[in-house]
Parts: C-alpha cells; sequence; structure tokens
C-alpha cells in the first residue's frame, strides 16, 4: 500500500490521472496539489468507492503537505503543446514549474520515486536531477521520465495496420528519449514476433515518434495528449506499486545510466554513447531501477535510429543541465 502525490492534478492530465489512481485498489492515500481548482478535482473523485483518501493542497504554501510521507511523485504539472509548437517550445515555462517542485521534493520527501511527465523530457528529467544533486539527496534510481506513452503508442499503432494482433499483449521496446526522432520504437523486439516489410517499419517509426502531433492537430489548439498519457502514467504508477511490493516489472523510462552502470553498457554500445539519460527497459525493483535490462541485438535501421536520437538527447539534457546552472540552485 502506498501514497501517491499528483503535481498537476487540475490539469488536462492531472485530473483522468487522479481518477485512474483514485481506482487502484493499492493506493491508500492520493494527494492532488495544483494552483487552481484542485479542491474541485478532490471533492469530485473522493467520492469513487474506493478505500483510499484524497487530500487538496492549494498554492505554493501547501505545497510542503502534500508532499510530507509521499512515496510516489508524479509531475504532470505544466502547459500543454499547441499546434505549430515543438516541445522545446514548452521549456521556458515548464522548465521553471519543474524546478520549483523538483526543489519541494527535495524538501519534504526526498526518498521518493519521482516520475515527470512535464514536458520536454528530455530536458526536464536533467533538471530535476540537478535540483536533486545541488540538495543532496540524489538518487537516480528514483528519478524517471515517463515515456509509457511511446510504448502504448506503438502496440496500437502496429494493431492499426496487423488486426490480427492484440494491442493489450504486445510489448515493443522504445528506447531513446521522448520526442520527435529522439523516440526510437524496437520493432524488431516485439513480442510476441511481428513480421513487418521494410515500407511498414519506416511508417510505423515515423508514426510512433510523431504521434503526439496527430492529437495536437485534431485537437485543434484545444491542447495535447492527455487522457492516452493519464492512462500511460496510471500504467506507469502501478508498474512502480507492484515493484515496490516485491514484484519483478519492466517498464521503458528515461532513467539516467548511472541508476545500473552495468546493465547499461548494452545500451551504451548500441549507440547511447556517453548520455547521461536515456529511455531504456527498466527493471524495477522496490528502489526503483533494479537493473537496466539488456536490449538484444537490433537491425542497422534501429542503430542508425537511436544514432540520430542521440545527437538530438545531447542538446537536450545539455539544455536542462544549463537552465538550473544559469539559475544557480
Amino acid at each position: 500500500m502506498v501514497s501517491v502525490a499528483i503535481l498537476g492534478a487540475a490539469g488536462g492530465i492531472g485530473q483522468p490521472l487522479s481518477l485512474l489512481l483514485k481506482m487502484n485498489p493499492h493506493v491508500t492515500r492520493l494527494s492532488l496539489y495544483d494552483l487552481v481548482n484542485v479542491p474541485g478535482v478532490a471533492a469530485d473523485v473522493s467520492h469513487i468507492n474506493t478505500n483510499s483518501s484524497v487530500e487538496s493542497h492549494l498554492d505554493k504554501q501547501n505545497l510542503g503537505a502534500a508532499l510530507a510521507g509521499i512515496d510516489i511523485v508524479i509531475i504532470p504539472a505544466g502547459v500543454p503543446r499547441k499546434p505549430g509548437m515543438t516541445r522545446d517550445d514548452l521549456f521556458n515555462i515548464n522548465a521553471g514549474i519543474v524546478r520549483t517542485l523538483a526543489e519541494a521534493i527535495a524538501d519534504h520527501c526526498p526518498a521518493a520515486i519521482i516520475g515527470v511527465i512535464s514536458n520536454p523530457v528530455n530536458s526536464t528529467v536533467p533538471i530535476a536531477a540537478e535540483v536533486l544533486k545541488a540538495r543532496g539527496v540524489y538518487n537516480p534510481k528514483r528519478l524517471f521520465g515517463i515515456t509509457s506513452l511511446d510504448v502504448v503508442r506503438a502496440s496500437r499503432f502496429v494493431r492499426d495496420i496487423k488486426p490480427s494482433v492484440d494491442a493489450a499483449a504486445l510489448r515493443i521496446p522504445v528506447v531513446g528519449g521522448h520526442s520527435g526522432a529522439t523516440i526510437v520504437p524496437l520493432l524488431s523486439q516485439a513480442e510476441p514476433r511481428v513480421e513487418f516489410s521494410q515500407k511498414e517499419i519506416e511508417e510505423l517509426t515515423h508514426r510512433i515518434q510523431f504521434g503526439g502531433d496527430e492529437v495536437v492537430q485534431a485537437k485543434a489548439g484545444a491542447g495535447s495528449a492527455t487522457l492516452s498519457m493519464a492512462y500511460a502514467a496510471a500504467r506507469f504508477t502501478e508498474s512502480l506499486i507492484r515493484a515496490i511490493s516485491g514484484e519483478d516489472v519492466v517498464e521503458p523510462a528515461f532513467v539516467s545510466l548511472d541508476a545500473d552502470p552495468r546493465g547499461a553498457e548494452n545500451i551504451r554500445a548500441l549507440g547511447a554513447g556517453s548520455l547521461e539519460f536515456f529511455a531504456v527497459p527498466v527493471q524495477l525493483g522496490r528502489e526503483g531501477v533494479k537493473r537496466i535490462a539488456p536490449v538484444p541485438s537490433i537491425t542497422p535501421f534501429e542503430r542508425k535510429a537511436i544514432e540520430v536520437a542521440s545527437g538530438e538527447l545531447q542538446k537536450n539534457i545539455s539544455k536542462g543541465v544549463s537552465f538550473t546552472q544559469k539559475a544557480k540552485i
């Protein structure tokens, strides 16, 4: 049984995520925080007939109370992407939000496992890491960028062209980062195995990489992926809860490769090089990252995609680190 805080609970992702985690029987305490509207969200979900308690924490002066005694912190706070915007366009606003929340986590629940949703994840996770380092409480095993939506999309999009495939049972590792060309689905590693033509591989890879654009364009200015992201975040949180309870669970996530240096040797050899952060299949445990799961041999197409992703990721990671250095945390 665990306590979970959602920072940004009144937003487009936060509200459905609050609903899904209130339905989770393993959550005993659900702490909801936001700058606006969170009392209504908390009151609403508190009427759901599950056993978890629900707390409402409004505005910055109550952030510490929202985090006290928390086991898992999920951060969907920030502004959504709109048509014409890239994840980098969100950086200047969301970077400051994540920095402030990471500082509060360092002060009030430094041992919590942290899952960052706020985009651009390729930069916001390094920001959170630098904040925690500066406060002397950084544990690379306990900080995650939640990239589960890329995995969910990969399974669903394969089903779209292979109707005989069970999307819920299909597992496709997605490595690299969480935006555009940094997202690298390893379709050759699909379990159960699926046969693809090269044309299908190229088209699927592009759709998985830029699937978020489909939602942004379809919502026509009303936001980005919120419902599917909430589902993916709830799935990742459930995996963390199962791992805390002693199960071995594998989920891809954007993590520090320092969390398991030996396990990281495999992904570095496949193209991650000297990068500090990379999305990899992670075997979760009670402490967060138990180990980085090995990735078997990949195709030349996938290797090239990882090389492209790594070049872009280095820029994204450096941008996050540079932000914290300029902020003089």
